[in-house]
C-alpha cells in the first residue's frame, strides 16, 4: 500500500506539472490575457500561501499575504498587459536561484551540495568522491546558470510561441539529460562506486535542507 500511495503522489505531481505546462504554453500562444496572467501568478500565490500557512506568525504572515493580494488586484489591469513577463520571470528566476543555490556552496569552508546530496545516498565518501562531486555541483550551477541565461536570450528574441516551447517543454527533459549524462561520466570515471538510481539523487534533492 506504502508502495502504491507513492506511486500516486508521483503520478499527481507529474500530471499537475504537464497540466500547467500546457496551460501556460495555451494562453502564451493563444493570447488569453486573463487566463494567461492567473496561470502564471498561481505558483506565487500558492507559495506565498504556503509559507504563510507553515509560519510561527501564521496570523501576521497571512495578513500580509492578504495585503499582497490585494496588491495584484490594484494592478490587475498592468499584469494582465504583461503576463508573458512573469512567465519569463518565474522560470528565468527560478534556474538562477537554482544556479546561485549550487554555487554558493561551492565557497571556502562550505560543502559542495553534490557532495551533501551524495553522503545522504552513500553515506562516508572517498576524498576521490568528494572530488568528483565538486565538479559535479560546478555543472550543475553552469548548466542551470545557462538555462536562466538562454531563457532570457530566448524571450528577448524570438517569438513568445518558441519561448514558450522551451521553457514549457524543453526544461524537464534537458535536467532529465543532464542526470543522464552524469550517471554516464561517473560510470566511466568511477566504475567500482555504488552507482544510486535516478530517483536516489532526486529524494535526497527534495531531502536535504537550503544551505
Amino acid at each position: 500500500m506504502p508502495r502504491l500511495v507513492r506511486f500516486g503522489r508521483w503520478a499527481a505531481v507529474i500530471a499537475m506539472a504537464l497540466g500547467y505546462a500546457f496551460l501556460a504554453h495555451y494562453t502564451n500562444t493563444a493570447r488569453t490575457a486573463t487566463l494567461g496572467t492567473l496561470v502564471a501568478l498561481s505558483p506565487f500565490v500558492l507559495a506565498g500561501f504556503s509559507m504563510a500557512w507553515h509560519t510561527r506568525r501564521r496570523a501576521l504572515m497571512l495578513a500580509l499575504f492578504g495585503l499582497a493580494c490585494g496588491a495584484l488586484y490594484m494592478a490587475w489591469n498592468t499584469l494582465t498587459q504583461h503576463y508573458s513577463r512573469i512567465y519569463w520571470l518565474e522560470h528565468a528566476g527560478t534556474q538562477l536561484v537554482l544556479c546561485l543555490w549550487f554555487a554558493r556552496t561551492l565557497a571556502a569552508g562550505r560543502e559542495p551540495l553534490c557532495t551533501v546530496f551524495a553522503r545522504v545516498v552513500h553515506g562516508a565518501l572517498p576524498p576521490e568522491i568528494e572530488r568528483y562531486t565538486r565538479q559535479v555541483t560546478k555543472a550543475w550551477a553552469a548548466f542551470f546558470g545557462l538555462m536562466s541565461a538562454s531563457s532570457t536570450v530566448i524571450f528577448l528574441t524570438a517569438p513568445l510561441a518558441t519561448w514558450s516551447a522551451f521553457s514549457n517543454f524543453c526544461t524537464a527533459p534537458l535536467i532529465g539529460l543532464m542526470f543522464v549524462a552524469e550517471y554516464a561520466v561517473r560510470r566511466r570515471l568511477h566504475p567500482h562506486m555504488e552507482h544510486a538510481h535516478i530517483l536516489d539523487a532526486v529524494k535526497a534533492f527534495w531531502n536535504v535542507p537550503a544551505r
